[in-house]
């Protein structure tokens, strides 16, 4: 299979600013019976163009052995006439495929020639056909391509009795390898160092991932596509989540935590109810309630950590006063506390909730029994 970028772009129209908006145009053609695939796409980034090429290989119902492209820095680092250095993703992407890359030669562009004559056709049917219309998102403009390429790849050949089609289904689709049981997902790297309540966190998501308690301290490397997230120490998988975009969420496999293999760290619920209590009693209950709104005791040790280090900013007696003021509400959590203190509330912790009062009698007042 050959891939290449259209130099020529198309382009859609966003309907509430009017804004022009040009798109890239991903072409692929296989080698024998010169079946084209063409598809809009958002740009020539390593994400789209790795999609782009997945998207062929299912139009052509297939996996050839090889895929020639050009040296777009989405596919390769390096580019060299021997041995060129591929993109990491896109190496992935072929190897999930076993298929073999074969970037073109540095200005060579003859070990690419089928592909970009086929540019050049697409120039007068393709293009043709699909600009004589305006488009309002790039979903539409595809929609608009596939009728055309499907008229392109159904035409008969100049000056032969068949098609695209027709000598692909005779000599082609046969030779094509079958597809893995799952689809290519690209994978992203994330640097990260365990906690202390042994859990790491995905930046791009803001949500926490368990990992076995003796990597506590230990730099980590997470790996993650769309569904999936694993982390890695020296080589070494020590953990697969499915991935979670819960925002500040956490993951947990309950025999990495430390409380499940009685391992005292530094960071345990006895510690930190230990040091509540050298602030006030009400300091120490609130530390309790807050350990019991987690399914696990980990999971609330930053939670803790946060609510005690306003002992060393507002003061002992100011943070019991707010600890005493969040119970009158039952409200636990971090950001609780610190609205009090930054609002002054613990100055006054007498309860000012509303005492309970009953409607009083009038005729417009429908009444329960109404909606029986």
């Amino acid at each position: 299979m050959y891939v290449d970028y259209a130099g020529d772009k198309l382009h859609t129209i966003d309907p509430q600013s009017g804004e022009v908006i040009p798109v890239e145009v991903f072409v692929a053609i296989l080698g024998a019976s010169q079946l084209t695939y063409v598809e809009a796409t958002y740009s020539q980034k390593k994400e789209d163009f790795i999609t782009s090429c997945e998207n062929a290989l299912y139009y052509f119902g297939g996996v050839p052995n090889a895929i020639i492209t050009d040296n777009l820095k989405s596919a390769v680092i390096k580019s060299s006439r021997y041995e060129p250095t591929l993109n990491e993703a896109f190496r992935d992407f072929v190897g999930h495929y076993t298929m073999a890359a074969l970037p073109a030669a540095p200005y060579k562009p003859k070990y690419k020639a089928l592909v970009e004559g086929a540019v050049k056709i697409i120039y007068r049917t393709i293009y043709g056909s699909v600009n004589e219309k305006v488009y309002s998102s790039i979903g539409l403009l595809n929609i608009s391509i596939r009728t055309a390429l499907e008229e392109h790849n159904n035409r008969l050949l100049t000056n032969r009795p068949y098609s695209r089609r027709e000598l692909f289904e005779e000599i082609e689709r046969h030779t094509l390898n079958p597809f893995p049981q799952r689809k290519y997902e690209i994978k992203r790297k994330n640097l990260a160092t365990v906690m202390k309540n042994n859990y790491v966190c995905l930046a791009e998501d803001k949500h926490y991932y368990s990992v076995p308690y003796r990597f506590i301290g230990k730099k980590v490397t997470m790996l993650y596509t769309q569904s999936e997230v694993e982390v890695y120490y020296l080589y070494e998988r020590i953990a697969l989540h499915q991935r979670n975009r819960h925002l500040y969420g956490h993951t947990t496999e309950t025999d990495h935590l430390a409380s499940q293999h009685r391992y005292m760290s530094e960071w345990n619920p006895d510690k930190f109810i230990e040091r509540a209590e050298e602030v006030g009693p009400d300091a120490k209950e609130y530390i309790i309630g807050l350990l019991g709104i987690k399914q696990h005791p980990e999971q609330s040790y930053r939670s803790y950590q946060g609510v005690l280090s306003f002992a060393a900013r507002a003061g002992k007696e100011r943070l019991n006063n707010a600890c005493k003021r969040a119970l009158q509400y039952g409200d636990f959590g971090y950001q609780t506390i610190r609205t009090i203190l930054e609002k002054g509330l613990d100055f006054n912790t007498e309860s000012e909730l509303p005492e309970d009062k009953t409607l009083p009698s009038h005729n417009n007042i429908r009444g329960k029994n109404y909606y029986k």
